[in-house]
């Protein structure tokens, strides 16, 4: 039972959503959710994947865009067209378990679509984590899944937390470096608490994804000094220099702003990943934007059954994250947050627009893949 002190901590971090937060920003076109899944069906299809394949990838491109990840939906969506068209991941199947004990599996992704695999393989890791109290599933043989966080929600929504990494074509400078060698490895963990709340991390070893620049050049905006880095490895703003000449530094910057410990987050997740999984690993895996050979990513999903630990874990979850959000505030207009409650609240505005909020530029993309590909574009609400 929740004492009065939790009552009031979930009252302050679950403040209303002001008026101008449940608004687009002014330009913004608004699709609703089924709209845009349906056209990214279509788009999918008539590059080649069966509709099953697709339909599982646009749930995560969409949730993407839902929880405020713009880098990891529709902007995305065209590279997983010209992978399909090209013939650099498979069309169609189903991933193969290679070696299975009671907590563990290897499995091969046989170079499907990133969430077929990733969902073969969480699922996997649920099961095995009810039998055996922790279910860690490596994969081979991937490609790009989406966001992270799809995949340990995904195991959260089954009942257990759920963690979820992937190795990425190198686009990250080590500390030091003047090469590129190590991707954005994103890290994500899922924790529920109680009454839907949760703690929800989704995050990249790199200070932003490369998704973020690519959209930052688009509409034609400077980035900060921490996200990325010129062909030599020196500190840009510039997001074309970043994109088409230079990397991402690691999460911190460079070294003298804490860069180096992005680099070992980035190095730990290229371990259990690339190196662990038996796949295509740091400076090995294929270039970004590349479709020359195939990715051969690797993956790693971790599902844990709380209740094989001490009890009442969602009691104490919940404790930790009202104790966080009731810390006294710097910044009195600025309330303390946990990872997960701005998603939240992106999820809430969608929820109020009934669709999804894209810049112009988002839908002028939309438009003119859809006409490549001779498809319906995506209505607006």
């Amino acid at each position: 039972m929740l004492s009065a002190r939790s009552v009031v901590l979930r009252a302050i971090s679950r403040r209303a959503v002001s008026s101008e937060e449940r608004m687009a920003k002014t330009g913004d076109k608004v699709v609703c959710r089924r709209e845009m899944h349906r056209y990214m069906v279509d788009c999918l299809t008539t590059a080649g994947a069966v509709k099953s394949h697709a339909s599982q990838l646009a749930d995560v491109l969409i949730e993407g865009d839902v929880r405020g990840h713009y880098s990891h939906g529709l902007n995305r969506l065209e590279m997983y067209v010209q992978n399909l068209q090209e013939g650099s991941c498979e069309r169609s199947g189903e991933p193969t378990i290679l070696n299975e004990r009671a907590g563990t599996a290897w499995v091969d992704g046989r170079n499907l679509l990133g969430p077929v695999v990733g969902n073969f393989c969480i699922d996997l890791a649920v099961k095995k984590a009810k039998e055996a109290g922790v279910g860690w599933v490596s994969a081979k043989g991937s490609n790009h899944f989406g966001i992270a966080g799809w995949y340990s929600l995904r195991a959260m929504r089954q009942g257990c937390m759920g963690l979820a990494f992937t190795n990425t074509s190198p686009l990250m400078y080590p500390t030091r470096a003047a090469k590129p060698a190590l991707g954005t490895n994103p890290i994500s963990l899922a924790a529920a608490g109680q009454e839907g709340d949760a703690f929800v991390l989704d995050m990249a070893t790199t200070t932003v994804a490369i998704g973020k620049v690519e959209l930052a050049s688009r509409k034609g905006e400077q980035v900060p000094a921490t996200w990325g880095a010129d062909s030599r490895g020196l500190v840009s703003t510039d997001p074309d220099t970043i994109v088409k000449e230079g990397a991402l530094l690691p999460l911190g910057g460079d070294e003298r702003s804490g860069g180096y410990k992005g680099y070992g987050m980035a190095s730990l997740v290229e371990i259990f990943c690339g190196v662990l999984a038996g796949a295509h690993w740091g400076p090995n895996v294929r270039r970004w934007g590349s479709n020359a050979a195939v990715a051969d990513l690797g993956q790693c999903f971790i599902a844990v059954d709380t209740s094989a630990f001490a009890p009442d874990f969602s009691g104490r979850m919940q404790e930790f994250m009202d104790t966080m959000r009731g810390l006294p505030q710097s910044n009195p207009d600025e309330p303390v947050e946990v990872a997960g409650d701005v998603e939240k609240r992106h999820e809430e505005l969608v929820h109020a627009l009934g669709g999804i909020p894209y810049h112009p530029n988002q839908i002028e993309f939309a438009n003119n893949l859809a006409k490549k590909l001779g498809v319906a574009p995506p209505q607006l609400k």
